[in-house]
């Protein structure tokens, strides 16, 4: 038998602990970032401490927002998740992922994002892969050149930009599935005083911000020299391909692009994609924390119509295990509990994959994370994918 863990929030006085015990996880720089020892808003820190009261877990809920089709979905995304190595393979991740889920249900969270170190013990927990942040290399050289655009204006930005910057930022955003917020007590703790980069170059149209790229100059000039982008994002075609010239203009002293793209942004169809090589893939994981939360609190295609009854399992968060009826009319949508029996019956990690649009009904009846009765026809269930897969541009 498991040896019992206790999990409850952790308290100013376990922060020193907690923070070695990530540090040795991770693999961190002992030098510690001056919030890892303080209370942080916008974080609730779960610890598992043994029947001697060491503390053998932790685990980060942070609060977070995501956009879903126009709307802004309380989220409780999950960081720095370690585990003695003691004490690995007892339970104690699932202790503290139970209780972070049940927490975050009570301030009212509805969905839950991670990006895990290995994927299997969270799919234990009801997450479910649903995207890649990808990272890809260019060489800077093959970035299109072309005639700077007479009406628009291009300018390295201040800190005093940043107000618009956090605005086109949304624009950009707001309208896609998963993208976080950047609003909220959590994010205005960690608001840098100066630029969150080395260069900020910003784009405007008579005095109207229509694209920026914060980049990373990186070090030397030689063939290794690196130019990361942290991100380039527009809302016209005219100021991507301003943003894309400018990037260009590192070829003779950054022979290489490092940035993170956007699918089906106003940028990408102006990078040389097809040349690009891979520099990183980091997974990230999705999954409910309150079905019927999830399902209410986002938006919905316009065109999107239909009532289906389903069944769902959830050994985490037993509260949204049960029978249930999804109805979506008018960019809105309803899941209410009903009786009876139903021809469709969901795992919680195929409800994942469906609202994130990671894969249709068909496809996850196939993984067995959704089953049907003879003759039934799953892809009913694709209506709680409508909307478009869902996307990740922020690492945590």
């Amino acid at each position: 038998m498991p040896d019992p863990v206790h999990v409850r929030e952790l308290t100013a006085d376990d922060l020193d602990a907690a923070w070695e015990l990530g540090r040795f996880a991770f693999g961190s720089d002992p030098q510690r970032p001056p919030h890892a020892t303080v209370a942080v808003p916008g974080l609730t820190r779960y610890g598992a401490f043994d029947d001697a009261g060491r503390l053998v877990g932790r685990a980060v809920d942070r609060h977070h927002e995501q956009w879903w089709a126009g709307r802004a979905v309380p989220a409780a995304d999950v960081a720095g998740v370690a585990v003695a190595p003691e004490a690995r393979s007892r339970g104690v991740a699932r202790a503290m992922l139970t209780a972070l889920l049940r927490g975050a249900r009570e301030r009212g969270a509805a969905v839950s994002a991670l990006y895990p170190t290995v994927a299997a013990p969270y799919r234990a927990c009801g997450w479910e892969v649903a995207g890649v942040l990808r990272t890809l290399d260019l060489a800077t050289a093959t970035l299109p050149r072309h005639q700077p655009n007479p009406r628009l204006t291009v300018r390295a930005g201040t800190p005093a930009d940043l107000p618009a910057v956090a605005d086109l930022y949304e624009r950009v955003t707001r309208h896609r599935n998963g993208m976080l917020t950047r609003r909220g007590e959590l994010f205005d703790f960690f608001a840098a005083d100066g630029l969150p980069a080395d260069g900020l170059t910003l784009v405007e149209d008579d005095g109207d911000l229509v694209g920026y790229a914060t980049w990373q100059r990186g070090r030397g000039y030689g063939a290794d020299s690196v130019l990361t982008v942290d991100e380039a994002l527009a809302v016209t075609a005219d100021a991507a391909r301003e943003l894309v010239g400018v990037l260009g203009s590192w070829a003779s002293v950054a022979p290489t692009l490092r940035l993170c793209p956007l699918d089906g942004d106003a940028v990408s169809p102006h990078l040389p994609l097809e040349s690009a090589r891979d520099h990183g893939r980091d997974l990230w994981m999705h999954r409910p924390v309150d079905v019927a939360r999830a399902v209410g609190a986002r938006g919905w295609p316009a065109h999107a119509r239909g009532v289906v009854d389903f069944g769902l399992t959830d050994a985490l968060a037993e509260w949204n295990t049960g029978t249930w009826r999804l109805a979506v009319a008018d960019g809105a949508a309803e899941l209410t509990r009903v009786s009876g029996e139903v021809d469709l019956r969901l795992d919680v990690r195929g409800f994942a994959l469906l609202y994130a649009g990671a894969a249709g009904a068909r496809s996850v009846a196939q993984t067995g994370l959704l089953h049907h009765s003879p003759g039934a026809d799953p892809t009913a269930l694709d209506l709680l994918g409508a909307g478009g897969p869902a996307q990740l541009l922020d690492y945590f």
